[in-house]
């Protein structure tokens, strides 16, 4: 198995970011807009490098004690072994380290795997943005962690029966 690299995301990750967004999303992020968040001081991105090559990201905006996740991407040939929540348990980390003590997200009502991702790290749902998603007219279940603190201290890896 290869070992993985959590880092920042820097300038040179953008073009395989933006090519994340397109596999992975019905409406994906435009390179500009991506490199844009590089310039966002509330904007902080993690990358998941594999091999030399960015296999993940996530990213959120901290503002006072909260922390937004915008974007949570894995290639597909990497699914379905812990990457995602190994990404999003970064940013809780990373989210604490900004000052973040809560954190919030929206995911399409469709998207049952990361429904149960998310509810394995102690968000609950707090709400629905009727329409949210354009490309479809979707909503969005909006999901709060209001205790990132507590589900990092008490996380352990199988728990939630995860292998990661």
């Amino acid at each position: 198995m290869s070992r993985d690299l959590i880092r920042p995301m820097r300038p040179g990750d953008v073009e395989r970011i933006a090519e994340l967004e397109k596999l992975c999303f019905r409406t994906p992020w435009s390179r500009n807009a991506i490199a844009g968040e590089l310039k966002n001081a509330a904007a902080h991105y993690l990358v998941c490098e594999r091999e030399g090559t960015v296999v993940a990201y996530a990213g959120m905006w901290v503002v006072f004690d909260e922390a937004h996740i915008t974007n949570v991407a894995v290639a597909p040939d990497c699914r379905g072994c812990g990457l995602g929540r190994r990404m999003m348990l970064c940013a809780m980390r990373a989210a604490r380290l900004y000052g973040a003590e809560q954190m919030t997200l929206e995911v399409r009502e469709t998207n049952l795997a990361a429904q149960s991702l998310y509810a394995s790290l102690d968000f609950e749902a707090a709400g629905v943005r009727k329409g949210y998603y354009s490309d479809t007219g979707e909503s969005a279940f909006i999901l709060w962690n209001r205790d990132i603190a507590r589900t990092l201290e008490t996380w352990r890896p199988g728990a939630d029966h995860s292998e990661s």
